[in-house]
């Protein structure tokens, strides 16, 4: 296992899961079959990331493009979302982690939220890593909504226009409360960020991978956290700039 500075771990990880279809296909299996493994990934990863001790980390697990999908599959893949989250509650709660959810809600089965109000509120005390699933969100659909919030209190004149600025905004997407990601990770081989984060992946490092999720190994997770600390984060300054602010 190689080694890595604990110090230049990222504070925040994102992760698009990306494969499991593919990877149950390559083997003549249900896509369904591929999911299940790929919660088997999730398991490893999120016990992986705490350990670390990173303190934010979120997961794209289900789009809002994603129910476009064959209702079959759908369904099956909201069977396995709530057993995951009644399932992994008590490991949670052993490892201090802090259930959070973004995305469309409303969007979910009745049975689904239940679920996840019961572990939002069982881990909320929690001070370890915060665990972020999307779920049926889209980053679009997001600053929309935020935009038509903000609208409606500008309308209201509880807020003036000149108020409105890029701090404002943020204060009003579903990721509020956590810091923009420092790192990307995208498995299956696909380059692009599939509408996940739109506005909070403006200066994030992105790192893609051909491995199918199911097949993300934690020699794949050291790999990918050790290319982003062989990076250099400039925000826009130059390397000279970033040295200078080093020494100082």
């Amino acid at each position: 296992m190689m080694e890595l500075d604990p110090t230049r771990l990222p504070r925040h990880l994102a992760i698009i899961m990306d494969g499991n279809g593919r990877w149950a296909q390559e083997r003549m299996l249900k896509r369904i079959v591929g999911h299940q493994r790929g919660v088997e990934t999730v398991r490893m990863v999120v016990e992986q990331v705490s350990q670390l001790g990173i303190p934010y980390l979120t997961l794209f697990a289900f789009s809002a493009e994603n129910w476009s999908r064959p209702p079959a599959e759908v369904r099956a893949l909201m069977a396995l979302l709530k057993r995951f989250v009644r399932s992994e509650t008590s490991r949670m709660m052993r490892h201090d982690i802090r259930f959070n959810v973004i995305g469309n809600r409303a969007e979910l089965p009745d049975e689904i939220n239940q679920a996840l109000n019961e572990t939002l509120a069982k881990t909320a005390a929690n001070r370890g890593m915060v665990l972020t699933l999307a779920l049926s969100y889209g980053g679009r659909q997001e600053i929309t909504h935020a935009a038509a919030r903000i609208a409606r209190e500008v309308a209201a004149g509880t807020l003036r226009p000149d108020q409105v600025d890029e701090r404002l905004l943020a204060q009003y997407l579903d990721t509020a409360d956590l810091p923009d990601p420092d790192f990307l990770i995208r498995t299956s081989g696909e380059m692009r960020i599939s509408n996940f984060l739109l506005w909070q992946l403006a200066y994030t490092e992105l790192y893609y991978t051909d491995i199918n999720w199911p097949d993300f190994t934690i020699t794949e997770l050291y790999r990918a956290l050790s290319d982003f600390q062989a990076r250099e984060r400039r925000f826009g300054k130059t390397s000279a700039q970033i040295q200078l602010t080093q020494r100082s």
